[in-house]
């Protein structure tokens, strides 16, 4: 049998845990600072809820778990939605948006909702993609003005520069703007969803790849080419100010609202990069389109020159939660991958404290006490036996994270000694 963890799955070994650790505590801590407060929700959600049409491909990789009492033998024909009733979640704004429905009265409004948890999907395994893996989400809930998308990208700006992360570029878009966009393409409302998908895939597949696509869905050819020219105009402006002047003359069914809005955007990150210059650099991107359906507004992406693909992610979805609620109720959020900012993040090795060397020969009980004493004054310490060389031993545990030791002796225990200069 292979002792190895199931295909796109991992182990965690000890200094890693230690790594991941440090790292939540302080994005924790940062994203506190700013009033956004930790909750949890359960790892399984109600299938319907799950699947029930805004969370994109995401829908098409969830885990479904089958209903309890099964007979072990199933009649044939039957149906998958008869055996399965609930499914582990794919990522954390859904679960959020029964959370808040089912608590909004015992909430503040705006609620600043913070969670760091796993997720699952069932990727097609590959190196850096994995079925389990942690997302750090923050959401405002109940704030309807731009003010949410200001404080979340500053928030999570700050965040990332707690765990030693700069150099961050934040692309940002508005759903509203790439309808706008599609509509003066020729693409009718009803086939937004559609267009949407196709352009999605732009960075994998390029302007060809999405000129094909939509060609095989039944899209005139002069719908991408007409797109492809304003998305060019826009990326080709030198400042967000200068694309949104371009957004401006070239979509005139755009509302100004939404220029508005991304102007207010841009002046908030304008401000962030004179703080911190060559920290943080902002754009306008009007090819994003992040996957889920629930986005209603601003969408962004963040980017770091050592990441292959984003590093964060998220915008507002004003529908979402109204559909638990049964009222409309504003919602914007951020959500960091957080397997990928991990290894980049600054990381101080742990103090594993006081490494008790003793022998076998050595009496238990005598053991015990020496590292109970050690304990006793709010320390750490933990029972090492000695072994081989010990010099070699030391240089071991001096990379391990031990800061200092002891030798246990048959009726004393020596002096401590550091092992950190």
């Amino acid at each position: 049998m292979d002792n190895g963890p199931p295909r796109g799955t991992r182990d965690v070994l000890p200094d890693s845990v230690a790594r991941r650790e440090a790292v939540i505590a302080e994005l924790a801590l940062s994203y506190g600072r700013f009033g956004f407060r930790r909750i949890d929700t359960p790892s399984i959600e109600d299938i319907n809820r799950l699947s029930w049409g805004e969370g994109g491909d995401n829908e098409k990789l969830i885990y479904r778990i089958l209903r309890r009492g099964l007979d072990p033998v199933l009649d044939a024909g039957t149906r998958l939605a008869d055996l399965v009733d609930l499914g582990l979640r794919y990522d954390l704004t859904v679960p959020l948006t029964r959370f808040y429905a089912g608590n909004a009265g015992k909430l503040p409004s705006p609620f600043r909702a913070m969670q760091i948890g796993s997720v699952w999907r069932a990727e097609r395994p590959q190196k850096g993609r994995y079925r389990q893996f942690t997302q750090c989400d923050i959401d405002t809930i109940g704030e309807p003005s731009v003010l949410a998308e200001c404080e979340l990208l500053e928030g999570t700006l700050a965040a990332l520069d707690a765990i030693g992360i700069d150099q961050v570029t934040v692309r940002v878009n508005d759903r509203r703007l790439l309808a706008s966009i599609a509509g003066e393409s020729g693409v009718a409302d009803e086939a937004l969803r559609s267009f949407f998908v196709t352009l999605d895939k732009l960075d994998k597949i390029g302007w060809e790849g999405v000129k094909a696509e939509l060609a095989e869905r039944g899209y005139p050819e002069i719908v991408a080419g007409r797109c492809e020219e304003v998305v060019g105009l826009l990326a080709g402006a030198e400042s967000p100010d200068e694309a949104l002047d371009r957004a401006g003359d070239l979509l005139p069914k755009l509302p100004e609202a939404v220029l508005s809005d991304l102007s207010t955007t841009f002046g908030a990150l304008q401000r962030i990069e004179e703080a911190s210059p060559g920290a943080v650099d902002s754009r306008l991107d009007a090819t994003i389109v992040r996957g889920m359906g629930y986005y209603t507004g601003q969408i962004f992406e963040f980017a770091h020159p050592d990441a292959p693909s984003s590093i964060a992610g998220g915008g507002r979805y004003d529908d979402l939660i109204g559909r638990s609620l049964g009222k409309a109720t504003p919602a914007c959020g951020i959500s960091i991958g957080f397997d990928r900012v991990v290894e980049m993040a600054r990381f101080s090795p742990p103090d594993l404290g006081v490494a008790v060397l003793y022998s076998d020969d050595q009496a238990v009980a005598h053991v015990l006490e020496v590292a109970r004493g050690l304990r006793s004054s709010g320390g750490s310490a933990a029972l090492v036996v000695r072994r081989g060389q010990m010099r070699l031993q030391l240089e071991s545990l001096k990379t391990d994270g031990y800061t200092s030791f002891v030798v246990v002796e048959d009726d004393s225990v020596s002096e401590a000694r550091p092992l950190r200069d």
